[in-house]
């Protein structure tokens, strides 16, 4: 696992650690400080309640009865990565939106799929789904959950805490590659291109724009993003020994 962890990760975390066990230090010492961390703890623990409560109140709870498929293959990824229980599984209507997510809780993980992506399984897109669920497993395995909490002062920094959370999506990405080669590809041009329209994507061409596609407004919205560039993203498994290079699939056009 560690072997598979980006470099830059390592670098960012190490850094917004000092900066933030110094913050918190300096808070400390005085009295007022004491009490604001006490307040934004608070306020940050009902509001992530809140949330959580939202999604297992709307979500569809993934189960041996309800999506049994989907189930079985996180059932699976979690022994392949020794995650120990099987975070729990909501499936949440989305308009369209094509994401999913971690968080955590009091202790307990959770994992989001909008909708949207889940249809990829009857689609055929089976790995592309194994992809996705072993990419937030990934963030669980790692405890990027957990350090965030500690973090938090130096995510507060401009471009420091979107530097170090890119470099998790990029570790992350390699993990899930590991485990899932197949799906690796699909599993980031969905995000691209939409659950059907993945399909016809030249991989090798959607990377070359990481070249093409160049630019101060591209760099700038890029620093000030949580996640990579996708074609960047793309590339960057493209050099792991594991990827495999999917053939895009044609149009068939009638007249």
């Amino acid at each position: 696992m560690q072997s598979l962890v980006h470099p830059r990760e390592k670098l960012y975390f190490a850094l917004s650690l000092v900066i933030s066990l110094l913050a918190y230090l300096a808070l400390i010492i005085s009295v007022v400080g004491i009490v604001y961390i006490i307040i934004f703890v608070v306020v940050a623990f009902i509001a992530h309640g809140l949330f959580i409560g939202a999604i297992r109140g709307n979500g569809i709870r993934v189960s041996d009865k309800q999506f049994p498929e989907v189930y079985r293959l996180a059932q699976q990824i979690a022994e392949q990565m020794e995650i120990s229980p099987v975070p729990a599984i909501y499936v949440l209507q989305s308009g369209g939106l094509l994401n999913a997510f971690a968080t955590k809780f009091i202790g307990r993980n959770f994992v989001v799929i909008y909708s949207d992506v889940l249809e990829l399984a009857w689609e055929k897109g089976e790995s592309a789904v194994a992809y996705v669920i072993s990419h937030e497993f990934a963030h669980i395995k790692r405890r990027h959950l957990t350090w965030r909490w500690l973090l938090y002062p130096a995510m507060l920094i401009p471009f420091l805490g979107a530097a170090y959370s890119r470099a998790c999506e990029y570790t992350c990405d390699r993990i899930a590659a590991y485990y899932q080669p197949v799906g690796a590809a699909a599993g980031l041009l969905v995000f691209a291109a939409g659950k059907k329209l993945y399909h016809f994507v030249d991989p090798e061409e959607f990377i070359n724009q990481a070249e093409t596609e160049r630019g101060f407004w591209v760099w700038f919205a890029e620093v000030l993003s949580t996640h990579p560039n996708l074609p960047k993203r793309l590339r960057a498994l493209q050099k792991a020994e594991h990827f495999q290079r999917p053939s895009p699939q044609t149009f068939n056009v009638t007249t």
